[in-house]
């Protein structure tokens, strides 16, 4: 047997793995992720490395005939599970169970370590008696030494100077140091120290007496923890139901306990609210982690996880895989978010990933949200995680008066503006007031689909119940089986000539605003503002100070944000996403919405939403108005079940990109005819693994690469992972030239 042991894990680039032979006595014990020792170079110095994989292949020539010359394995490391080890190990499943190579698990996982200078600090020490400094400052007096005068009298004042201040503000140059220093009448000191993205904040605990209901939670999480049981847990709380305050017992505890705390969210916008919350809580025993830091501070934040500098570490999915020694709990807020899935490979979801890490390090994972995902929330159902449910707003405020504007009405009755006449009318109201609004434009399915503004008929496949998608040259395709009809002119339910995509924007939708409300102080937080590193937090802090009246924005202003004096959200083109081509499409509308109407009258003033649709009767909007999530959820995992999508059923999605057309529309063929052999015709139909496709993806080719995909729906997920690792071997086998394939379990955009 040979293990795939990676040396040097210090590299900018994962460093390429080498082969060594397991003695008889390790056999047994050795693991994928265990610290090893092994004999390395010329002078066979015994160095540190990770076993990355176990294999019977011999990959190195010399030694299939003379397994003498490959080096054998020292030792296994007497470290035990080192940080390193764990994240080798979270790899390897990540490898196993998403399809990626071992390569791309392991830089996926492990801290960023790129050629980062240290920060250091210099600063300057009194070190001669003042008897010495008086000396000498008359000495350079007397010689007209006005730089060393200057120092010598600063240190007359000061024990500690720092050497900045010496260089800037006192213009002494590092000559004029050196030489007090040769005298010995003062020191250079220098200190490294970190990077901080989190800065200076304001401290002083700002906690909230928890209610009856949110002290149950943390009780009962912690009587489990306590027990040494470490488990799951979803809290389905509504909008403003203080489920954040909840995470903070939580994690608080769990740092009491020694242990180190992971905190997920999905935006980076997010971060700042967040942020501010946790510092005052935890000090600076509280980082954060994402994409807008530097290099140099995310090195930073890895090495103060490392070195257990920082208790709490805050960011999006990859803040998973921050190297804590010890981790105790691991939170993830808005757990329904698409963005915890990733888009690149290996294509982890965040929420599974989680549980591997808890599992790893002995922790607890606790999700929440107002509208939880139905993967978390079914298996509530089916007890595999534990559900606690917070239905009161903590403000002692009532959830928002929702009012549902059906867009076919307005035009029908000459209103052909944007808004409807219900939302200017209290938009009207709250200027009036002083009160502050927000519009959501819910941009997701953005003009890829056909809808007729006069009765609000989509066009949808009558093979997969989703919508088809427009395409160049007048056609119009599902994503899913690749049925295919032309572009119609006409509405065929109603014959109106309105039928097309939605074609507004953020800023088209300022622009009428503005000529609307001339008088109205407007702030815009889309792609194109928030560009800039401090941009999301400089916006939110306008808002929240109240310096604009009306803050718009897409999904990114619905998230989490808690802005007491918001009386009113307007929610713009409701059913956008309702359309998109994706059997998701009706949980991610729901949640949108009520997300959105969540962020109105979470003060003491009641607030408002306007919904404008063109589906008002459909379940998603119906009960978005009500905020009746339990309702939704019954109807939907109907859905499922009758067309065995998950969570009732596992989904994979196999993914080919090729330079030539008819180069991937054959291997996507073949790959569907291997996989579909995997079904077992012993089965019952219902239950039977199901092929879709092959059919092009829905943007079919991307910078002169074409797109293809099939996807199998089955149960058993492992039944899955032993397609994949199938059609990876065939892959291997027959080698195609100019073609990529990638697998996709549970997506969550189709692609």
């Amino acid at each position: 047997m040979y293990a795939d042991i990676i040396v040097d894990i210090s590299r900018e680039e994962v460093d390429r793995p080498f082969q060594y032979r397991i003695p008889e006595g390790l056999l047994e014990r050795l693991e994928v992720g265990m610290e090893v020792l092994v004999p390395f170079g010329m002078g066979n110095r015994l160095t540190k490395g990770y076993v990355i994989a176990i294999t019977e292949e011999c990959k190195y020539e010399p030694a299939k005939e003379n397994p003498a010359r490959m080096k054998e394995i020292f030792s296994i490391s007497q470290d035990g599970v080192t940080v390193e080890s764990r994240l080798i190990r979270l790899a390897g499943w990540m490898h196993e169970n998403y399809g990626s190579t071992m390569i791309q698990a392991l830089k996926t996982v492990l801290p960023a370590k790129q050629s980062v200078r240290k920060l250091t600090l210099r600063r300057v020490e009194r070190r001669g008696s003042r008897e010495a400094l008086i000396a000498a400052l008359g000495e350079a007096r007397r010689k007209k030494q006005f730089a060393k005068e200057k120092l010598l009298n600063e240190l007359l004042t000061s024990q500690t100077i720092p050497y900045e201040w010496i260089t800037g503000k006192l213009g002494v140059s590092a000559s004029t140091v050196r030489s007090l220093e040769r005298a010995e009448l003062l020191r250079v000191v220098t200190e490294s120290t970190y990077r901080n993205p989190v800065g200076d904040r304001e401290t002083g605990d700002t906690r909230k007496n928890l209610s009856h209901a949110q002290q149950n939670i943390v009780k009962e999480v912690l009587q489990d923890y306590d027990a040494g049981k470490r488990g799951t847990y979803l809290i389905h709380g509504i909008t403003g139901s203080g489920k954040t305050e909840v995470y903070m017992a939580l994690i608080e505890q769990v740092v009491a306990r020694g242990r180190q705390a992971v905190f997920l969210i999905p935006e980076i916008a997010l971060t700042y609210q967040t942020l501010v919350r946790f510092y005052r809580r935890f000090g600076d025993r509280v980082s954060l982690i994402n994409s807008t830091l530097s290099a140099g501070e995310k090195y930073d934040q890895c090495e103060r996880a490392k070195n257990r500098e920082i208790d709490v570490i805050i960011g999006p999915r990859s803040a998973l895989f921050t190297p804590f020694p010890d981790i105790g709990l691991i939170v993830i807020d808005e757990e329904h978010e698409s963005s915890y899935k990733s888009e690149n490979t290996p294509k982890y979801h965040a929420r599974e990933t989680a549980m591997e890490v808890a599992r790893l390090h002995g922790a607890s994972v606790v999700l929440g949200s107002a509208t939880p995902s139905l993967e978390s929330y079914y298996r509530a159902m089916q007890g595999e995680y534990r559900l606690f449910q917070l239905k009161e707003r903590l403000t002692g405020g009532t959830l928002p008066k929702v009012h549902v504007a059906d867009l076919r009405t307005e035009l029908k009755e000459g209103n052909r503006s944007i808004f409807s006449r219900k939302l200017q009318e209290l938009l009207s109201d709250r200027l009036k007031k002083g009160e502050q609004s927000m519009l959501f434009l819910n941009r997701r399915g953005y003009a890829g689909f056909l809808s007729c503004r006069a009765c609000g008929y989509v066009v949808k496949c009558p093979h997969c119940d989703v919508s088809l998608s427009e395409h160049a040259g007048g056609r119009l395709i599902c994503h899913y089986c690749g049925y295919e009809i032309p572009k119609m002119k006409l509405c065929p339910q109603c014959g109106s000539k309105y039928i097309s995509g939605f074609r507004a924007g953020t800023q088209q939708i300022e622009e009428k605003l503005k000529e609307l409300f001339p008088q109205a102080r407007v702030l815009r937080m889309d792609a194109d503002t928030t560009r800039r590193k401090d941009s999301y937090e400089k916006i939110l802090a306008s808002f929240s100070s109240g310096e604009a009246d009306v803050l718009i924005g897409t999904q990114m202003i619905v998230k989490g944000h808690d802005f007491p004096r918001v009386t009113l959200v307007g929610i713009i083109a409701a059913d956008l996403s309702l359309s998109v081509g994706d059997f998701r499409a009706g949980e991610r509308t729901f949640q949108l919405l009520t997300q959105a109407a969540g962020r109105a009258g979470r003060g003491e003033i009641p607030g408002e939403v306007v919904i404008q649709t063109y589906q008002p009767e459909h379940y998603a909007v119906v009960y978005s108005a009500r905020q009746d999530y339990e309702a939704f959820y019954r109807e939907e995992i109907l859905y499922r079940e009758l067309l065995s999508y998950p969570p009732v059923s596992h989904m994979l999605a196999v993914q080919v990109f090729s330079k030539e057309e008819e180069g991937g529309r054959t291997l996507a063929e073949r790959l569907a005819r291997e996989a579909d052999s995997f079904a077992d015709p012993r089965e019952p139909l219902e239950k039977r693994m199901l092929l879709i496709g092959p059919a092009p993806a829905s943007i079919g080719r991307i910078n002169d690469i074409f797109r293809f995909v099939f996807y199998l729906k089955y149960a058993n997920y492992g039944t899955l992972v032993k397609v994949k690792d199938a059609l990876e071997e065939k892959i291997r086998e027959w080698q195609p030239k100019g073609e990529n394939v990638q697998f996709d379990f549970d997506p969550i955009n189709t692609m």
